[in-house]
This record gives structure tokens, C-alpha cells and sequence, in this order.
């Protein structure tokens, strides 16, 4: 299960852009929360509550607890708008969750194991091709990541989505059957040798 994240939160009384102006020269940055039928909560957040979430992995799947002066809400973080020169951010929208509802986001990837791989220590390369995978949920049942583990694998070996760990209440958007998300890739200088082998012998023979 994910983690929930409290946060305090205050209501905003009006919406629009002259609203939203006026709440970040208070310092702080308006928000929204939408959803599950009901009508939109307008609040604003200290930018040290975006601030510290974003530097953590994973804050799309992130579930938070928004509380503000009395009301309680759940939700994700939707989206996040910045601004174009300071990247501070400038307003957050947070979609309202409802059990059984199941809703759409990104569960992130860790990644286990790469000390003892086999193919790690014969100088193969980890690759990484999903770092997060995109799934339908119940708010209640949502992962906080999934674990890729590579501890057994070699060279040309991957991990495939039946092969995560975390999985068992979600279902993948991806409409391809067991995709790969990480793969153990032959060492480049490898590679690189065997190209410079083939170009020698191809030069001696070239001045036979």
C-alpha cells in the first residue's frame, strides 16, 4: 500500500486568476481539489509542502490526506504547473479519490539486486527501460512502488512485469503481454573490441 501524506491546507474563497495572483503574493500556492461527483475545493499550500514531495521518488502514486479547517480530503496529485523562469511552482491540482473508484497513475520502479547480478559483476549493464509504469487502481489497494529484482539475473536476462514484485492489485495500462522493464545488457566495450577485431582482420586481409 502506499504511504498517505498529511498535509495542512487552507480554503480559498474565489476562484480565478486574480485569486490565484493574490494567494501567491500571501506566500503560498492555490490549488484545487476535483472529483468523485462533487463540487471543486479551492485551497492554498505552503510551497515547502510541493517542494518536499517533489524531491521524493514516486509522488504521482503518492497519496495524500489534505486537511483544511475541518475538511478532510484524499486524493493524488494530478498535475503541477511551474513557473517559466523560477521553476517555483505556481498552482496543483489534486483529483478527490473514492474507494472503488479506480483511477489512473504512475507507480514508480525500484530496482533490487544489482550488486550480487551475475551479469552486473561480468560487467553487463543494467537498463532500465519502464522507471515507472502507468496502471488503473483501487485508491485503497495502490502500491507505493514496484520492486524489480535483478539479484539472479546474467547478461541478455530482463525482468518482465509478471516478474515485479507489487503488482498483485493493479492492472497495467500497457496493452502488451508481459513487457519488459529492465534488461541486463552486454558490456559496451565488448562491443567495441569485437568491432575493432572484425575491422583488423578485414584490413589483413584487405593486404593479402
Amino acid at each position: 500500500m502506499a504511504k498517505i501524506t498529511s498535509i495542512e491546507a487552507s480554503l480559498r474563497a474565489k476562484a480565478g486568476k486574480g485569486a490565484a495572483r493574490a494567494t501567491r503574493r500571501g506566500g503560498l500556492v492555490p490549488g484545487v481539489v476535483y472529483g468523485a461527483g462533487r463540487d471543486a475545493t479551492l485551497i492554498a499550500l505552503d510551497p515547502r509542502i510541493i517542494n518536499r514531495g517533489l524531491q521524493q521518488s514516486g509522488w504521482r502514486s503518492r497519496l495524500y490526506e489534505i486537511k483544511a479547517e475541518g475538511v478532510t480530503e484524499r486524493a493524488l496529485i494530478r498535475d503541477i504547473q511551474f513557473h517559466p523562469v523560477s521553476d517555483a511552482p505556481i498552482h496543483v491540482d489534486f483529483q478527490r479519490l473514492r474507494a472503488g473508484e479506480h483511477v489512473h497513475l504512475e507507480i514508480s520502479v525500484h530496482v533490487t539486486g544489482e550488486e550480487v547480478s551475475p551479469g552486473i559483476k561480468r560487467g553487463g549493464v543494467l537498463n532500465v527501460v519502464r522507471h515507472t509504469i502507468e496502471v488503473t487502481a483501487d485508491p485503497e489497494k495502490i502500491p507505493e512502488f514496484f520492486t524489480a529484482d535483478v539479484s539472479a539475473l546474467d547478461i541478455h536476462d530482463n525482468v518482465r512485469w509478471e516478474d515485479l514484485k507489487g503488482t498483485e492489485n493493479v492492472v497495467p495500462v500497457l496493452q502488451i503481454p508481459n513487457f519488459v522493464v529492465a534488461t541486463i545488457a552486454a558490456p559496451t566495450v565488448d562491443v567495441e573490441q569485437t568491432e575493432t577485431t572484425d575491422e583488423a582482420i578485414v584490413a589483413a586481409a584487405e593486404d593479402k
